[in-house]
């Protein structure tokens, strides 16, 4: 093979390798991903900031499916706000004709359930004595929000959701996110396609510069015959 053919074979392997690390590079990039969907839409009770200062409530999703139960209990006086100031849990769901029994701790001093604004529940005076004080049939449905009237401004509030027709908002459902490959899983391996598919291209070039530079060609030795 005189220089000519070698230099063109070289070339010809070189341009093949790069061709082979752009589509490797771009099959890593689909495979791998840069962006996730982001998250779905989910639709929860909207208490319009009713429960945004109690302490043992994080946020709407974490409201407690009872439904599909006759009766549901509520603890009055659990660990929350600073001491035993809470219901637990401080907002539940349940159907329509469930009845909602209010058990008090005996802890926190005396407690009561009361209706904010106009709504139906009211224990009366409060109470530290331990036991179910208080029960409630809901019969319509909505979103009841309550409190203890003595330490309402600890945060001692709580909601009770009923049946399907309640108010709601939506949370989550934003845009595409970035995701790191490697949080995301994606093996390493194609990440360096590239850099693998480019050094094979360095290589060819490297072995043509000393075949050209020191290799012997029947047109470079053995003089006149």
């Amino acid at each position: 093979m005189d220089r000519r053919q070698f230099v063109q074979t070289a070339g010809g392997t070189a341009t093949a390798l790069s061709t082979l690390s752009v589509s490797g590079t771009a099959a890593a990039q689909e495979d791998g991903g840069g962006e996730s969907g982001g998250s779905e839409a989910t639709t929860v009770p909207d208490y319009g900031g009713w429960l945004s200062d109690v302490g043992n409530f994080s946020d709407p999703t974490s409201t407690v499916d009872a439904t599909g139960q006759e009766s549901e209990t509520v603890e009055v006086g659990v660990q929350a706000n600073g001491g035993a100031f809470g219901f637990g849990p401080p907002a539940i769901h349940v159907d329509t004709g469930t009845t909602v029994q209010f058990e008090w701790t005996g802890e926190g001093g005396g407690h009561n359930v009361v209706s904010d604004g106009d709504g139906p529940l009211d224990s009366g005076s409060a109470t530290g004595s331990a036991g179910v004080n208080y029960e409630y049939t809901f019969e319509e449905a909505g979103l009841y929000k309550y409190y203890c009237d003595p330490h309402k401004g600890l945060g001692m509030k709580g909601a009770v959701v009923v049946g399907e027709e309640y108010p709601t908002t939506t949370v989550g459902g934003g845009g595409p996110v970035e995701v790191d490959p490697h949080q995301a899983g994606v093996p390493l391996q194609p990440h360096f396609i590239g850099f693998g598919a480019g050094f094979a291209v360095i290589l060819p070039m490297i072995f043509a510069f000393f075949q050209l530079k020191y290799a012997e060609s029947p047109h470079t030795s053995g003089g006149n015959d």
